[in-house]
């Protein structure tokens, strides 16, 4: 029989054993949970945490995502800038880029962004042709022709182009994936999931502010 004594000191190295491994479980490194692009792209604001979301509004991954990134943004001191960027990867898929500069720059982005996703995802629309995001906008009380005249401009149409060449040069190869300040790259794949995913773009945020926002 074990005395007391006995399974009580048991009981302390299997307990001290349990949080080893979980310790080593939650260790980060580079090269498994996140990785370094070879040339490292500008911040667009200096001496800030720059974190950038790529993401394509058809992606379930990135629908799945969404609520946890908004939580994580949220709770960021001041010095976080958070941005998002649409990627196509095929060129049929370029209009949901230019729907996302549309909705910003009727100052909708932020109001509807999460409700496109929704509407893709959960509604089994497409919002694909002028015609299906117009009568979508609409029930959203946008105006339909303001919303089409803005979908056609030149500088929305420019800004998804430029999105699509900037995901191209940081290297996007799925989504969602999140880069920090130019350089460090990460996503719920990379880390093995969504909660690893955002303890290293904590980990990561640490390391940029003690390197001085480099």
């Amino acid at each position: 029989m074990i005395s007391l004594n006995k399974r009580f000191f048991i009981f302390l190295t299997l307990l001290c054993l349990s949080g080893f491994v979980d310790a080593q479980s939650s260790k980060i490194e580079e090269g498994f949970d996140y990785r370094i692009l070879p040339v490292a792209q500008p911040v667009e604001t200096k001496g800030k945490v720059e974190v950038i979301e790529f993401f394509w509004y058809g992606c379930p991954h990135c629908y799945d995502f969404e609520p946890d990134l908004s939580a994580w943004v949220k709770r960021q001191p001041k010095d976080v800038v958070f941005r998002r960027l649409p990627v196509a990867f095929r060129d049929d898929f370029m209009p949901h880029n230019q729907l996302f500069y549309t909705l910003q720059s009727l100052g909708k982005g932020d109001a509807l962004n999460e409700k496109v996703m929704y509407a893709i995802h959960k509604e089994n629309k497409h919002l694909l042709t002028e015609s299906e995001m117009a009568d979508w906008a609409a029930s959203q009380g946008i105006d339909r022709n303001t919303f089409l005249a803005t979908y056609r401009s030149f500088a929305v149409v420019s800004k998804a182009r430029a999105a699509k060449d900037l995901a191209e040069a940081y290297r996007i190869d799925g989504v969602p994936t999140i880069v920090m300040q130019g350089r460090y790259v990460t996503s719920p794949s990379i880390a093995g999931n969504k909660a690893k995913a955002l303890l290293v773009m904590d980990y990561l945020e640490e390391k940029i502010r003690k390197d001085k926002y480099k």
